[in-house]
C-alpha cells in the first residue's frame, strides 16, 4: 500500500468525492485508510470510566485505499512511483517527479 499515515489525500469516488484531508491511520491488511473528516458515521456511545459523557458521537470510518489519491504540492491528485537513491527507495510524483 503506497499511502501512509500523515499523507494529504483527496477522495475521488463515493459520497465524499472531492473532500481532502490527512490520513490519520493506515490499515494495510484491509487495504483501507482513515481520513480525518471523511466517511463520518454516528455512533451511540455509552458512558464509561474513560468517557464520562455518553451520547451520539461522530466517528471517522475507514475508506478503501483505491478511492483516494495522494496530493502532490505542484500537480494535485497523482499516482505514486518509486525511485532508488543513495539513501534508499523514495516515493515520487508520477507527473512531475518531485519527492512526496
Amino acid at each position: 500500500m503506497k499511502i501512509r499515515k500523515g499523507d494529504k489525500v483527496r477522495v475521488v469516488t463515493g459520497k465524499d468525492r472531492g473532500a481532502e484531508g490527512h490520513v490519520m491511520r493506515a490499515l494495510p491488511r484491509e487495504n483501507k485508510v482513515i481520513v480525518e473528516g471523511v466517511n463520518m458515521a454516528k455512533k451511540h456511545q455509552r458512558p464509561t470510566r474513560t468517557t464520562m459523557q455518553g451520547g451520539v458521537i461522530d466517528k471517522d470510518m475507514p475508506i478503501h485505499v483505491s478511492n483516494v489519491m495522494i496530493l502532490c504540492s505542484n500537480c494535485g491528485p497523482v499516482r505514486i512511483g518509486y525511485q532508488m537513491t543513495d539513501v534508499g527507495k523514495i516515493r515520487v510524483c508520477r507527473k512531475c517527479g518531485d519527492e512526496i
